[in-house]
């Protein structure tokens, strides 16, 4: 008689949710492989290391440490042994285009005085849209962040509180009821776009993003967002986890209606009993997956989703500190509606841009050269469905970002540039297989949410899971670490497997 063999499980991409969901699988007895077809782990959480200077790709900002203290923890250890977190406050520095300055803060006496110095009519209407963020962070990810939408009853059961929250409301719509001052509705709306949504069209259920900032505050890993995803790859292969770097998904393999492993381009076959999907949603099944196997996924049906907007991201290091500028900064432009108007509905690369700085070095100098400064600045544009060419429009856009910031916070910055790189929508969709070069994958509206978003349990192909930013509950990195803990609900037990 054969022995039994431990079931096999092999994930697709090592970004947060995909090196999250590996570790819950082991933890649970599976056999896990990831394969990724980058350099290195970390999917748009990717590090660049440049003349001396560290560069995180992609999120600059952890919330909610529990989740990721949950993997050490499932492991039988401890997350401050490997990686340090530190809190960030304030959380921002917002400057407008008329040079006021806003300081987004932790503490609720803080923010009302904070408030009041922009427009003392105003602060009661800052507890109101708190008292809205809270119960929407209550209902929308406390009690729903980690609850797999497999059934239209699930949704049903949950639009009563949705609807007392007025989900059917903007964002912007609902700092406009508690704020006069446009600059303060602009404050208390931009965090849609930390996620990939417009604050006129995203659900007001995303306010939830301000109260989960305020409840476990805002942070930055020592050594940067890398040092996270170093500390998961060591954590993953401690458990005996396989990591294959380099490595490419032809396609997934489907056997009598369900997954049974993956096809490399050489033609090697990776068989599995189960699958879990970390690439981008609309990729998953646009191109993983034959058009026979996804009835419910097909292309006429993707076609009909909106892409969140196209990143164009800009990594820099100088050879001076600019002590004055904070850890987190936006950087707004003149228009705000107008702008993104531009952006998400007109699909049209404008001549202004509204900007957030990032600069790990005011945390950790060790992120650059003895006296220097390194940097990351994004600016939102139109995803590829535009008619932008970027292998034209980059450089140019670049420069106008630079002039922006010198005309604002880093003056004489062309001076003392270092070391320069960027990427764009173009670079999203070659290097990340984002489908439109999207920054998020599909915007998280409120037809897009929840049940309408694509599940994390394979409507079409039996055995196969969705975790990442295109399934639910969505973008950020809460978002994709909620979405590889669903998979303990929905996953079989290892032993199922075992034959």
């Amino acid at each position: 008689m054969r022995a039994p063999t431990q079931a096999r499980a092999i994930v697709i991409g090592a970004g947060f949710g995909g090196i999250a969901a590996a570790i819950r699988l082991a933890a649970r007895g599976y056999q896990v492989t990831i394969v990724d077809r980058l350099e290195g782990p970390g999917g748009r959480a990717f590090v660049y290391k440049k003349e001396g200077y560290t560069f995180d790709a992609g999120p600059t900002i952890i919330t909610v440490p529990s989740l990721l203290e949950e993997l050490w923890t499932l492991c039988g250890k401890k997350m401050s042994d490997f990686v340090t977190l530190k809190s960030i406050d304030p959380f921002y520095q917002i400057r407008f285009d008329d040079a006021s300055v806003f300081t987004y803060k932790s503490n609720p006496a803080e923010m009302r005085a904070e408030v009041a110095r922009f427009c003392e009519a105003d602060v009661k209407g800052l507890d109101r849209f708190m008292a809205h963020a809270d119960q929407a962070c209550k209902s929308g990810f406390e009690d729903l962040a980690t609850v797999p939408f497999t059934h239209f009853s699930t949704m049903l059961k949950a639009l009563p509180k949705l609807s007392l929250l007025g989900c059917w409301n903007s964002v912007h719509t609902q700092a406009a009821k508690c704020f006069t001052d446009p600059r303060l509705r602009a404050v208390f709306s931009f965090h849609p776009l930390l996620v990939g949504g417009n604050p006129f069209s995203v659900t007001a259920v995303y306010t939830l993003i301000n109260a989960l900032e305020r409840r476990w505050g805002v942070h930055f890993a020592m050594g940067g967002t890398g040092a996270v995803v170093k500390g998961l790859v060591d954590l993953f292969e401690g458990q005996g986890g396989t990591l294959r770097l380099n490595t490419e998904v032809k396609r997934i393999l489907v056997e009598n209606g369900q997954a049974v492993g993956v096809e490399l381009p050489d033609g090697e076959l990776l068989h599995s009993d189960i699958v879990v999907s970390n690439a981008d949603a609309a990729w998953t099944y646009r191109m993983m997956l034959l058009p026979e196997a996804r009835k419910k996924w097909n292309n006429s049906r993707l076609n009909r989703m909106d892409a969140s907007m196209g990143l164009f991201v800009w990594y820099f290091g100088t050879n001076k500190r600019y002590e004055e500028v904070a850890h987190h900064t936006m950087v707004l432009g003149p228009r705000y509606k107008e702008l993104l108007k531009d952006i998400f509905k007109r699909k049209k690369l404008a001549k202004d841009c509204s900007l957030y700085l990032h600069r790990p070095t005011a945390t950790d100098p060790s992120m650059a050269p003895e006296g220097c400064d390194a940097y990351y600045v994004l600016s939102p544009v139109p995803h590829l469905g535009s008619a932008t060419d970027w292998a034209t429009e980059a450089e140019p856009y670049r420069q106008m970002v630079q002039r922006r910031l010198e005309d604002t916070v880093l003056p004489q910055l062309g001076a003392h540039l270092t070391t320069s790189h960027f990427i764009h929508p173009g670079d999203f969709a070659s290097r990340y297989l984002s489908w439109q070069g999207a920054g998020f994958g599909m915007e998280p509206l409120l037809t897009q949410s929840a049940w309408f978003r694509p599940h994390n349990v394979s409507e079409d192909v039996k055995n196969l899971y969705l975790v990442g930013a295109g399934t639910h509950p969505g973008a950020g990195v809460p978002g994709v670490l909620c979405s590889a803990k669903i998979l303990d609900e929905v996953v079989p037990a290892a032993h199922v497997f075992i034959r």
